[in-house]
């Protein structure tokens, strides 16, 4: 029964009671929909969630954590928000998250750093039921011992090497293979590669070496880093010598917008003069002015199996450490072209 409100006073939350009440189901029953136990027909379940909504009720975190094995809510590691390649990862990796009830609690580790906190233990001391490492972290060694107490998945890197860490990532050798050989079929002889940081970029390397060599062809691989400064301080160096390449591959977007830059400073056209390509396919790869060909590296697809992953391991922690790879596709745009007629 719904009690009015008291005039002067807030209203009233709706409780459990409330809403078997509305449902015409017992409160046992309630319970169960909110655990989200599958023991529970179509019909009846269907009963409760619209209770719920007509109700407006929304179910006491906290109590709901005291009686169940699981918080319901997966710690999210990044290792800095301001990279745009995190986006599609995390909306993949949230709609496999709420569409089991569980909620993803975000932490930006280079913030946390600069500020002094530790984002591992920001995490568990929330109770979390797991941890999503998205990208590359400095900590390391929190994250070792936060494994033997949470299950931990890495998502879009292979770092740091932890025993019983799921890894979901792209093919990132495939992906650099398939960026160097574009660049190859257009003409291109003089091919540089800004490398990037860690495991990833030494696939990529490994990728593009390998599309350099079956085609006889020398590789020419210089320091990138994984941002704009740093690309852009990379390609300015090849640039300014005597001999410079007609194209260059960066590790990354961020990267591949530097050297665009560093291009324009120098006076060069792009693709005219020369040809680019950068890797993830972000948002501002298919920024009209900038329309970068770029490796599309599935960050969608890598969010989704992530979430997939820490559910599993979250009710099974004793399962194999499990590496799945997602295939990449080279989007082709407007930052290359054939090599100038005197490469």
């Amino acid at each position: 029964m719904n009690h009015p409100p008291v005039p002067g006073q807030p209203p009233r939350r709706p409780t459990i009671r409330d809403v078997a009440e509305r449902a015409g189901v017992s409160k046992s029953l309630v319970s169960l929909v909110l655990g989200g136990s599958s023991n529970v027909g179509a019909g009846r379940r269907q009963a409760v969630l619209d209770a719920m909504a007509e109700l407006g009720y929304r179910p006491n975190q906290l109590a709901r954590g005291l009686s169940s094995p699981h918080s319901g809510a997966v710690g999210v590691l990044l290792n800095d928000l301001r990279n745009p390649w995190f986006v599609e990862l995390l909306e993949g990796l949230s709609a496999t998250l709420h569409a089991a009830g569980v909620s993803p609690v975000l932490v930006d580790s280079y913030t946390d750093h600069r500020v002094g906190r530790r984002s591992v233990e920001t995490l568990l001391e929330q109770r979390i039921d797991g941890i999503v490492v998205v990208g590359t972290t400095p900590e390391e060694a929190a994250l070792e011992a936060a494994i033997t107490t949470v299950p931990v998945v890495l998502a879009g890197t292979r770092e740091p090497a932890l025993p019983g860490a799921d890894i979901v990532v792209d093919d990132d050798e495939s992906g650099a293979r398939q960026a160097a050989e574009h660049l190859i079929a257009l003409g291109h002889r003089r091919i540089a590669h800004l490398q990037g940081p860690g495991e990833i970029g030494r696939l990529r390397r490994a990728g593009y070496e390998e599309a350099m060599r079956n085609a006889g062809l020398d590789p020419w691989v210089v320091a990138g880093g994984m941002s704009e400064e740093s690309g852009y301080d990379a390609a300015r160096r090849l640039l300014s010598g005597l001999q410079r390449p007609t194209a260059i591959f960066a590790f990354n977007d961020l990267a591949c917008i530097g050297a665009l830059s560093a291009a324009a400073d120098q006076g060069l056209t792009v693709p005219g003069n020369l040809s680019l390509v950068g890797y993830d396919n972000t948002y501002l790869a298919r920024i009209r002015h900038l329309s970068l060909t770029s490796v599309d590296n599935g960050n969608f697809a890598v969010g989704l199996q992530a979430g997939k992953f820490i559910l599993e391991r979250r009710e099974n922690p004793d399962l194999p450490q499990r590496l799945h790879l997602v295939p990449t596709q080279l989007v082709v745009r407007g930052s290359t072209g054939h090599a100038p007629d005197s490469a």
